[in-house]
């Protein structure tokens, strides 16, 4: 009997199969690590704006109310705007940092949503990603009013009967970037609509959005709505629905009373 050659090496058909293999796992895989990869993100999210929602009520424990979210003061022959994040100038000039960075742990790293790259919410700004909710919990002074009473206020901290259904921070974004004053849909305060629709919370976590609630609570928001006073001008080019959009059709999400 003859024997045969051993064979050593691997035939062509068999190179294909476990090329074809490999790539069928990495198919596999590369989708989870993503997944993992987005998840963490937004658990870190979510842990700077419980943060930020500490600081706040930091903030009022001491002031009994919560921080200014826009307020314009005049120094040195010059308007400046002072809101809860940082101080700037009107044409961008960093000045100083926020009222909520001596209440805040590692604040620069919490101003800033760890998903989010893009443009600044206002020029010179450092950080970004991050909204207040300005229509109901911090208030604000409209331009060129620099005296504290021509602030609005929002709600006090003792008349939050709606503490847990109330938003505080969440993720902002427009169609145009990063927005950092949390708008309500309906307006209550007089701004119009383009300004409101800028407002909106970005569902950048995975088609979602996280919100820091005024009882401190952070939950997630799966379902952009487009307000009530909606329009395609508005959604589209204002807004950018629905990568963007608002916690409620009303103002129900953001009013704590």
């Amino acid at each position: 009997m003859i024997d045969r050659p051993r064979r050593l090496g691997v035939t062509l058909l068999e190179m294909i199969v476990v090329v074809a293999t490999i790539a069928v796992l990495l198919g596999l895989l590369v989708p989870s690590l993503a997944g993992i990869v987005a998840a963490g993100r937004s658990t870190q999210c979510s842990a700077n704006l419980r943060q930020l929602a500490i600081a706040a009520q930091s903030y009022s424990a001491v002031y009994d109310v919560f921080p200014v979210a826009l307020r314009y003061e005049y120094r040195d022959e010059q308007f400046v705007q002072v809101a809860w994040d940082w101080v700037t100038t009107m044409d961008g000039q960093l000045i100083d940092t926020g009222p909520l960075w001596s209440f805040t742990v590692n604040p620069g790293k919490v101003q800033q949503c760890p998903e989010y790259d893009g443009s600044t919410n206002f020029a010179g700004d450092p950080f970004t990603g991050y909204n207040y909710n300005t229509s109901y919990v911090g208030g604000e002074a409209f331009f060129p009013n620099t005296s504290w009473d021509a602030v609005h206020w929002g709600v006090k901290p003792h008349a939050s009967d709606r503490s847990s259904q109330a938003a505080m921070f969440g993720d902002g974004a427009y169609a145009s970037g990063a927005n950092k004053f949390m708008r309500a849909p309906l307006g209550h305060e007089g701004l119009d609509m383009y300004t409101i629709y800028a407002g909106g919370q970005a569902f950048r976590h995975r088609r979602s959005t996280n919100v820091a609630y005024v009882d401190g609570h952070v939950g997630t928001v799966v379902q952009p709505k487009k307000g009530l006073n909606a329009t395609d001008d508005l959604l589209e080019q204002v807004m950018g629905y629905p990568d963007n959009g608002f916690l409620s059709d009303d103002d129900s999400a953001y009013n704590p009373r």
